[in-house]
């Protein structure tokens, strides 16, 4: 998903992705517990720019999430997510693990956005960056601003890009802790980080940028 956001007419076919993973030693079975793991092979199959993110997605990272996203860059993020019933972030300690990727966001912002920006046809209110034209970055809704920023993103058992709320994702992100003991119990072999998910997962996300790309 990501690579198709960073090269949409070269992307790199996920039989390509597994297979690199599997012969660096990332995953057994298609497995990916560990986001520094996961920052190597996109540097590698993907050819991109991948920093990763330390301490959540609140706080001082929050505006630099933000502006990446933004700036029109793709954000992986893994957390617990429901596929049974809604594919939206829970909070399950890491037993419904899944990777999603960010592909933009939508901010809740006090007043018309500056110069730009081109209103939906079809949704008042609604602005659009225009394409090819020079603008300024909109404000930023501030931390704990309720209903004011939402991520379009989807995981990987979902086909459909949905909205989530920013808090929702950010509080799942940050409960990653436990291995699912169904996993465990399934006498399969997996690729687990010495100090686990927490080490691994817990707090951690993943910013994607084109390798020609500025900081």
């Amino acid at each position: 998903m990501a690579g198709t956001l960073l090269a949409p007419l070269s992307g790199t076919p996920l039989e390509r992705l597994v297979q690199v993973a599997m012969e660096r030693g990332y995953t057994a079975q298609g497995e990916m517990f560990s986001v520094t793991d996961m920052g190597r092979l996109a540097q590698e199959a993907l050819g991109c720019q991948a920093e990763v993110l330390y301490g959540g997605l609140g706080g001082p990272n929050r505006d630099h999430v933000l502006q990446h996203l933004v700036a029109g860059h793709p954000l992986l993020i893994p957390a617990s997510y429901d596929e049974d019933f809604n594919h939206e972030p829970c909070q399950r300690k890491g037993h419904k693990a899944h990777w999603a990727v960010s592909a933009g966001v939508l901010l809740g912002v006090q007043g018309m956005p500056s110069l730009g920006y081109d209103e939906d046809p079809e949704l008042p209110g609604l602005f659009h960056p225009a394409p090819s034209t020079p603008r300024q970055p909109p404000s930023l809704p501030a931390e704990g601003s309720p209903g004011a920023v939402y991520l379009l993103a989807k995981q990987g058992k979902s086909w459909h890009y949905q909205l989530w709320d920013y808090d929702q994702v950010r509080a799942s992100n940050l409960q990653l802790t436990d291995f699912s003991p169904s996993r465990a119990a399934d006498g399969r072999e997996y690729v687990v980080p010495v100090g686990g998910l927490r080490a691994g997962l817990c707090g951690q996300a993943l910013l994607l940028r084109p390798r020609d790309s500025g900081h």
